[in-house]
């Protein structure tokens, strides 16, 4: 299992290297100009191509990798922003946190939720418990993110004047945000879950459970939940980087200066070195928690650690 965890850390290498690369072709191919965006219309050519020069924007594509993955493989330095001339961590990592804090409320909320109700929705299948959660998780999926947002600042902001608006200055700034990103999770974790849980309770091995006398709460909670658990584990998994990659929504209606409105907001200014190591720091977490996702699949599923253990003798 150690081997497994150093492989998938190694990993990272590769990661860095491709995203940095895609990224700076992808920048290269969309018009913009960092020297004229920070300027102003009004700043002079002549002005604006000198800063374009000392930034290095006017570099080959290749070039501009090749240096930029130098500084960050020798020195650990992910440059300096063309936009606020301040390294470019110490904006990102601030971000970062708060986008990080959001989407760990969020999850939890999702998971402590969306889980236990997909269950009873697939034991009491066809019942009031199954009917009126299914039929919710499917109106609630439906909604997109920004719609919910706004349909949450006009009850509990603007009609009740309870949460706050903008901002996270005091801890209840957290639960709208919290909530417009975990409640669409939450809908499909219900419906995931559900799924899961039904095809193990229809297969072979529970009817054998059943028929050597087991009863109905350990057929549930020993077979069943067991076995359904691990394409739930998965899920939680990809939907903790989603939320981390898609909290741009939260973050704009709600106005948290997070990771995901730092890198749109800097698109506009083709701040090169804040989009790229933004973008790092993101896939290095997802990479991250699929890692912990696999090692918590070997302690649920104990034939997943023997394929990853080395075997004495």
């Amino acid at each position: 299992m150690y081997r497994y965890i150093v492989k998938r850390i190694l990993f990272l290498i590769p990661t860095i290297l491709g995203v940095a690369f895609i990224i700076y072709f992808v920048l290269n191919l969309t018009p913009g100009n960092p020297g004229r965006s920070i300027l102003g219309a009004n700043a002079s050519q002549e002005a604006v191509d000198q800063l374009n020069e000392e930034l290095g924007y006017n570099d080959p594509l290749l070039v501009k990798y090749v240096n930029y993955m130098k500084k960050l493989v020798l020195e650990g330095d992910f440059g300096t922003s063309y936009f606020t001339k301040q390294p470019v961590m110490n904006e990102v990592l601030p971000r970062f946190w708060v986008t990080l804090q959001l989407s760990i409320i969020g999850i939890i909320i999702s998971t402590l939720v969306g889980v236990p109700l997909g269950m009873l929705t697939a034991v009491k299948q066809y019942s009031a418990w199954d009917y009126i959660p299914s039929i919710l998780a499917f109106l609630l999926a439906a909604i997109p993110s920004f719609v919910l947002g706004m349909v949450l600042l006009l009850v509990f902001s603007l009609k009740l004047n309870l949460l706050p608006s903008y901002g996270l200055d005091t801890w209840d700034a957290y639960i709208m945000p919290s909530l417009c990103m975990a409640i669409p999770i939450t809908a499909f974790n219900v419906r995931f879950t559900k799924s899961s849980m039904l095809e193990s309770i229809r297969a072979d091995y529970i009817d054998t459970a059943r028929a050597k006398g087991a009863t109905e709460r350990t057929v549930i909670w020993k077979h069943a939940l067991k076995n359904a658990l691990l394409p739930v584990i998965t899920n939680i998994g990809l939907n903790m980087g989603g939320l981390i990659m898609g909290a741009v929504v939260s973050e704009r209606l709600f106005s948290v200066p997070g990771i995901g409105a730092l890198i749109v907001d800097r698109i506009n200014y083709k701040d090169e070195p804040v989009i790229i190591a933004g973008t790092i720091v993101i896939s290095i977490t997802f990479t991250i928690i699929m890692l912990i996702v696999d090692i918590i699949y070997a302690y649920v599923d104990p034939r997943i650690k023997a394929k990853y253990t080395r075997i004495k003798g």
